[in-house]
């Protein structure tokens, strides 16, 4: 069994039924359905520790229309092309539905003995942040760690030996855990020590009788479930203090120098040797299996798919994708706001250009009121957690910004008003949003300021002239790149 550190839950619903306790569950599934509460439960355990015995009584009474069961073990090599949480991110609940994780993100870390203690840790610190901010989202996370002894699981994986179902439940981790069980003991210890967190506390449940485990497992979902509820019900009618810490200190969007010009003859003689340089670069991180995201921000008419276009001009299109970020639809606003661009991660070897980005939350969000204060204040952590994850992972991250001001905006809406070909460009939207210049300059300093780090900068493009810029955004790119796979090398 586990260290005597890692206490059990006390027994409490031992007197109770099954199916009593299981049509409780389902009356809590159906308020939680409808306040448009996700929850997401997660057992691991042992091998042979009873998951299935103890998930199927946690699903018998349940509204399957609103569950969901996924089976996790060794990641694929198709899932390996993505960072670690990816897969995990993708699978979230949607509000009002519950998802039950048989096996998770820590299988991996609880069953690779060989893992660094440096990729351990940072493994770890992305777990945290990443049940913390489905915790933040009004999520209900629960936690199941099955427990037995070594002579339990022995016997039940001898029962299964002669099993027609031999195949389906036992795997080579059944009796390499069972052979070195001390060793796994404290491997499962210390990850359960170190990811045990007031947003998402494991529950050790002594599971040597599976009906005794399946009461236990019931009982605390309905606690949680029932804590979440009043927890969730509570911010939303009283709203939670919002605090905030940020002093602005650096405007950097205001010391650019926009007068920055190139001439066409000058244009014409590099772009197209640039342009041919890119192509085949990317060609170089595709055949290093290296991934690659390219954001783009900027003001209204800033030029940014121009500057996207001349990039990728030659790029052979297989191994690029842009993304044309707008509005999150119904199915994307039933889940976290991040889900959508996890979805929209490349794997290893290809490009992801999003034109406009996840830092809509701490901008457009922000200033037109569609995040309330404390979710675009914490965003800015969730974002770089995420972007540090592509990095961590092997990726290659850049944000470009394209600024240019407000005179040159005027220019450019009028324009497009006045050519047939360009109208589609300009909404009464964006009017409005020209109307908010002070305040969305204010936000766009400050997620720059919050946002500029080593493992996913900030490029400042001087937009007023758009070949500048454009020639500006490819020569970063091939910049950076080539440093990137210097820096690989060594």
């Amino acid at each position: 069994m586990l260290d005597e550190k890692i206490t059990y839950e006390k027994e409490k619903y031992q007197d109770f039924k099954v199916s009593e306790l299981g049509v409780r569950l389902a009356r809590m599934q159906r308020i939680c359905e409808s306040l448009k509460i996700p929850v997401l439960i997660i057992v691991e355990g042992w091998e042979s520790s009873g998951r299935g015995y103890v998930i199927n009584d946690l699903v018998r009474e349940l509204n399957r229309k609103f569950v969901d069961v996924d089976v996790f073990n060794n990641q694929s090599d198709e899932e390996r092309k993505y960072p670690f949480l990816r897969d995990f991110w993708i699978k979230i609940p949607r509000k009002g539905y519950l998802k039950i994780f048989d096996r998770s993100f820590y299988y991996d870390l609880m069953n690779d003995l060989e893992m660094g203690k440096s990729e351990l840790k940072t493994k770890i610190e992305f777990i945290n942040s990443f049940e913390k901010a489905l915790y933040d989202d009004k999520t209900v996370v629960i936690k199941y760690f099955l427990d037995v002894s070594q002579k339990e699981q022995k016997s039940r994986m001898e029962a299964l030996e002669n099993s027609d179902l031999k195949s389906f439940y036992i795997d080579m981790y059944d009796k390499e855990q069972n052979k070195n069980y001390d060793t796994y003991k404290a491997q499962f210890s210390k990850i359960i020590e170190k990811t045990n967190t007031d947003y998402a506390k494991w529950h050790v449940i002594n599971a040597e009788d599976e009906k005794y485990a399946s009461k236990e497992t019931l009982g605390i979902a309905l606690e949680e479930i029932e804590k979440g509820i009043e927890r969730v019900s509570t911010h939303r009618e009283n709203g939670v203090r919002f605090q905030r810490d940020y002093k602005a200190k650096n405007k950097p969007l205001n010391d650019l120098d926009l007068t920055k010009k190139l001439s066409d003859k000058e244009y014409d003689a590099i772009l197209k040797d640039l342009e041919k340089e890119v192509a085949s670069t990317v060609v170089r991180f595709h055949k290093e299996n290296i991934p690659t995201m390219l954001v783009f921000e900027g003001m209204d008419a800033a030029g940014k798919d121009g500057a996207i276009a001349r990039l990728i001009r030659y790029v052979d299109p297989r191994l690029y994708t842009v993304h044309a970020i707008s509005a999150p639809d119904e199915s994307e606003n039933a889940r976290n706001y991040l889900w959508r661009f996890y979805n929209r991660m490349p794997q290893d070897g290809k490009m992801g250009i999003f034109s406009r980005s996840w830092y809509g939350r701490v901008m457009v969000e922000r200033v037109e009121g569609f995040a309330s204060d404390n979710e675009w204040e914490r965003a800015y952590g969730e974002m770089l957690d995420m972007e540090k994850q592509f990095y961590e992972h092997g990726g290659l991250i850049l944000k470009y910004f394209v600024v240019i001001d407000k005179d040159i905006q005027l220019e450019r809406f009028q324009d497009r008003e006045n050519d047939v070909d360009k109208q589609y460009k300009i909404t009464e939207e964006d009017w409005r949003n020209r109307d908010k210049w002070d305040k969305y300059l204010e936000a766009e300093n400050e997620m720059i300021d919050r946002t500029n780090v080593q493992y996913a900068p900030w490029i400042l493009v001087e937009g007023n002239d758009k070949k500048y810029a454009r020639i500006k955004v490819i020569k970063e790119f091939l910049n950076r790149a080539e440093k990137f796979l210097k820096d690989k090398e060594k």
